[in-house]
């Protein structure tokens, strides 16, 4: 490079020197003629103006001479045509007429410049109009009257009056002409001797002060050279400094084509010598899909706007990278034109950073977790697909956005802990209740680690949520039905010894019925009686709950039983609660204990009835439908098949989760004292399990409850050609 420069240093000085030696050639030739100019121009102007008048005085000296020859030829044609009345002679006469008042033109138009002339010019051409008006009017009496009227018009004093007038104006006019032509001849002489003196003056002068200019010019190179040797130096230093600088740094033309490039540019080129980059394209080197805009990033840099761009090069050796150019306009010294300086970094590695964490974003987005990153003052910083699809929130709608706003009602002492833990320890895992967009509550397994920055000061916490809220839903599923299961065990026990107690107390009652006739006696029998029926059959609800009610199967129609259902509805409930029915005829078939099934419905109604004791809606329907394997894994008792689903719906008060979780529990009642046992539903689910089936409820307080019995479809019947396709989603009823 610095051979380059040295090389390139050579030929700038002797060019340098080539220019200075013409700029002192140009200025010793501009004093030799700028000193003749001064001299001689006083001169040369009288020359030329002499020169200018004497052509002009010729010239109008030959038109006065032509304009005198004219007239007389005119009136010689005219006077032979009033002797000999030859056409002839008039054609000479009209030919020469014409002549005249063209010279005339001439004539004033050569004086135009000069007023006095032009008045006399003026006079001329006035005489000499009258003059042919009285031959026009002469050869008019030749032509109509005699020759006689003519000679006298000829003989009179006004013809020869305005002739001996025109010529007397042409005599004086040629002699003045000529006097002062002369005059002006001599003058002329005279300064073209005065200015060949002043020259020859002059040249010697200008000698003397080419000699003087000579020694100043060359005094004044000595000190150019001395300044361009610091300049060398001062460019040299300059040239060290560029080539040490650790990015490419590159001087473009306004063609497009490389004029310098520093020491680190080559080793980005791959290339040891400037000379195979020097005055080429600049953009050969540049991948071919970034050229276009390359190209546009030059075009306005050479019209004086900066601009920046990253692109791609291939170098000599075909390693690719990756460039940012900051781009300046450069003004041209030589011609003013702006040029183009760049100064590039590569930017390969950083590049190559980005591209890996795009290549780890994407696959942070084939994830089905919701992955998020969020600051240490819970502002959203990262947010996958994954996250998308659990909350419904878009990236660009989440990112910014506070996580604890976004995601939680509220911030839950949970939560607080979960923060301190992990700022104290690095991590934290736990269960979150967090919303949706919908602003649905899900429940997420969540996993958060503390992400520190350099000086390991936290930075970011990195959340990992994996949805459970179907898996914490089987497992409360679960719960209950375990729950359940170990209360009705407990209960059939119970049940079995309390109806093993009730038994013999029961004969014995009936045996001291015989021996006491009297009635008191009877009384107190008769009410012991009753009672030990009563916790009989209280026993008895306790056991088909416990195991179910054994009774006999058969294959059921429910249009017809939930039609009597309607009727009982119909004839007991108050008026203030309306019952509305919709029962399609073309139910499938079920198999069961009608009366069992009978007792299920009348529980549902009767409760329905007594959640709404100021009226409300009361609706009963049924549908066929098919549960298919995504339904069967939502409810833990739901199977694969055909059921039919009969859907209890009331307006009154509702239940709270925590009533709704106990419902089913035997002896559980929000009723009041004496007007519930706590076996009415306890009863019911024993059947509904009992004939395989399962029940959902959905209650909101204050806005009703809804109960769906699911009970299998019976196969044992031709009914099922026109069962649909259809897969029902169980949830909550």
């Amino acid at each position: 490079m610095e051979g380059i420069c040295g090389r390139k240093s050579d030929r700038m000085s002797k060019k340098w020197y080539r220019v200075q030696k013409l700029k002192v050639i140009f200025v010793l030739a501009l004093a030799v003629v700028f000193t003749n100019a001064v001299v001689s121009y006083s001169n040369t102007v009288k020359l030329i103006h002499n020169q200018q008048w004497v052509t002009d005085s010729y010239a109008v000296i030959r038109q006065i001479e032509s304009l005198q020859s004219t007239l007389k030829n005119t009136e010689t044609a005219q006077r032979n045509y009033l002797i000999t009345a030859d056409t002839a002679d008039l054609q000479i006469y009209l030919a020469a007429e014409q002549q005249t008042n063209s010279n005339i033109q001439i004539l004033s138009n050569l004086t135009n410049k000069n007023h006095q002339k032009q008045q006399w010019v003026y006079l001329l051409e006035t005489k000499i109009t009258n003059r042919l008006k009285i031959l026009q009017q002469e050869i008019y009496l030749r032509q109509n009257q005699d020759l006689e009227a003519v000679r006298q018009l000829i003989l009179s004093d006004k013809d020869k009056e305005i002739g001996k007038e025109i010529q007397q104006l042409i005599d004086e006019s040629l002699k003045a002409k000529q006097n002062l032509l002369q005059q002006g001849m001599q003058q002329s002489q005279a300064s073209s001797q005065k200015a060949i003196v002043i020259f020859f003056i002059a040249a010697i002068v200008d000698f003397v002060l080419v000699a003087l200019l000579y020694d100043l010019l060359w005094r004044y190179i000595r000190q150019l050279q001395q300044t361009e040797l610091a300049l060398r130096q001062s460019e040299n230093r300059l040239r060290a400094m560029i080539d040490a600088e650790p990015e490419c740094i590159k001087l473009i033309a306004r063609d497009g084509t490389l004029l310098e490039i520093n020491a680190y540019g080559l080793a980005i080129m791959e290339v040891e010598s400037a000379d195979v980059l020097i005055g080429k394209p600049i953009d050969a080197l540049i991948v071919p899909e970034y050229r276009a805009a390359f190209a546009e990033l030059h075009k306005s840099v050479c019209q004086g706007n900066k601009g920046t761009l990253e692109f791609a090069i291939v170098g000599f050796k075909g390693t690719r990278r990756y460039m940012e150019t900051h781009a300046v306009p450069l003004r041209n010294e030589s011609d003013g034109t702006l040029i183009h300086l760049a100064l590039m970094r590569d930017i390969t590695q950083q590049k190559q950073a980005q591209q890996k964490i795009q290549e780890q974003a994407a696959l942070l987005d084939v994830s089905t977790d919701a992955i998020l990153v969020r600051n240490i003052h819970n502002q959203i910083l990262f947010w996958n697909k994954g996250a998308q699809i659990l909350y419904g929130w878009k990236a660009e709608e989440a990112v910014g956005k506070n996580v604890l706003q976004l995601l939680y009602k509220e911030i839950s002492p949970q939560l607080e802990d979960a923060y301190l833990r992990v700022m104290n320890t690095g991590e934290w895992r736990g269960e979150l209740h967090q919303l949706t967009r919908e602003g649905k509550v899900i429940i997420v397994e969540s996993r958060w680690t503390l992400i520190r920055n350099d000086n390991g000061q936290p930075k970011s916490i990195l959340s990992v949520n994996t949805e459970i809220t179907q898996q914490k839903q089987l497992e409360a599923q679960l719960l209950r039905s375990q729950r359940l299961e170990s209360i009705g065990t407990l209960a059939g026990g119970i049940a079995h010894d309390l109806n093993n107690i009730l038994s013999p107390i029961l004969m014995s009652v009936q045996l001291l019925q015989k021996k006491l006739p009297d009635q008191q006696s009877q009384q107190i029998l008769q009410t012991l009686e009753n009672n030990v029926k009563r916790g009989a059959n209280l026993l008895k609800q306790v056991l088909s709950f416990a195991r179910g009610m054994e009774g006999k199967q058969t294959i059921v129609q429910i249009q017809p039983l939930m039609a009597e259902i309607e009727q009982i509805i119909a004839q007991t409930f108050p008026e203030s609660i309306i019952c509305q029915t919709d029962i399609p005829k073309n139910l499938w078939y079920v198999r069961g204990d009608t009366t069992q099934l009978h007792q299920v419905l009348i529980n549902l109604v009767v409760n329905a009835r007594d959640a709404m004791p100021d009226g409300g809606i009361l609706r009963i329907a049924a549908e066929n439908l098919v549960i298919g394997e995504h339904s069967a894994q939502i409810n833990i008792d739901a199977k694969v098949g055909s059921y039919i689903a009969i859907v209890v719906t009331d307006t009154g008060m509702g239940m709270s989760s925590e009533v709704q979780q106990r419902i089913f529990e035997p002896f559980f009642t929000t009723k009041e004292i004496g007007k519930g046992t706590g076996l009415g539903l306890s009863t019911a689910l024993g059947i509904i399990k009992n004939h395989g089936g399962f029940v959902n409820v959905y209650s909101q307080v204050g806005r009703g409850t809804q109960f769906t019995v699911y009970l299998p479809a019976s196969a044992s019947r031709e009914t099922y050609s026109f069962s649909p396709e259809l897969e029902s989603v169980i949830g909550n009823g």
